[in-house]
């Protein structure tokens, strides 16, 4: 007996696992799963651009399952993993970002549960091929961020300096270990098959922090820091199909 229940149970949690009840019922056809390959950008105090830090940016990946509440919006849950990363020896103008020269790096690892407005029905819905979207949620962000300010350079910015004043604050500031993030997304998506399509979004991220790069005082304390990312992947969605029931299983 118990080695039928150590058979079947994994079956059983297989098939019911978005269910509630032995009843309950799965319907396949509102669902839509999808993958994707993304470039994660950092925008804050240690880059002079306002379009963020595309000279450290880096790679990561993203999951995410919608599930069509109508032909137009979907509720979507993402996963996403990733870095970020600033450095600002990398830029040689303002003269005082190389003496400066604060750097930080992190791993990012994001749930987020998001509105998605298809603004006209996606291919699976009977709507065109190439669709525009936009989409707003919030999200959590967990870091573990790693700065640096080995090379600043105290003769440029002298121990009474505001600068220096504020990096002793900044270090002396615990980092935050997560963040409240707040997604939002344009995009597109071509359906270049029956259930497949091909998706591409960029995706920017409000963020309740000024520490997302470890540095705030000695930076520009005004300001928040944010990110955002560039991606590329495929849509999967499951079209019309029959209910799924969860079977009866009995020991």
């Amino acid at each position: 007996m118990k080695t039928a229940l150590k058979v079947k149970l994994p079956v059983l949690i297989v098939f019911c696992l978005i269910t509630l009840t032995s009843s309950a019922q799965f319907d396949v056809s509102k669902i839509e799963l999808g993958a994707d390959v993304a470039t994660f950008i950092y925008q804050g105090d240690l880059t002079p651009s306002k379009l963020g830090s595309f000279k450290t940016m880096k790679l990561g990946f993203g999951i995410h399952g919608s599930y069509k509440l109508s032909k137009i919006l979907f509720l979507k849950t993402s996963f996403v993993f990733g870095g970020l990363k600033g450095d600002e020896s990398r830029y040689s103008t303002p003269e005082y970002r190389q003496k400066r020269n604060l750097k930080f790096k992190s791993p990012v690892t994001e749930i987020s549960e998001s509105i998605v407005w298809n603004i006209l029905p996606p291919a699976s819905e009977g709507g065109p091929k190439l669709t525009p979207y936009i989409s707003a949620g919030v999200g959590y962000a967990f870091l573990h961020i790693n700065r640096d300010y080995g090379n600043f350079d105290t003769a440029y910015f002298p121990n009474e300096s505001i600068i220096a004043a504020g990096l002793r604050a900044d270090t002396a500031h615990s980092l935050p270990k997560g963040i409240l993030v707040f997604p939002v997304t344009a995009g597109l998506r071509y359906a270049f098959a029956k259930n497949l399509s091909l998706n591409l979004a960029t995706t920017y991220r409000l963020s309740s922090t000024d520490y997302l790069d470890g540095f705030s005082q000695a930076a520009n304390p005004a300001k928040k820091d944010n990110f955002f990312t560039n991606s590329i992947g495929l849509i999967y969605s499951f079209g019309k199909s029959n209910m799924i029931k969860c079977p009866e299983v009995k020991f």
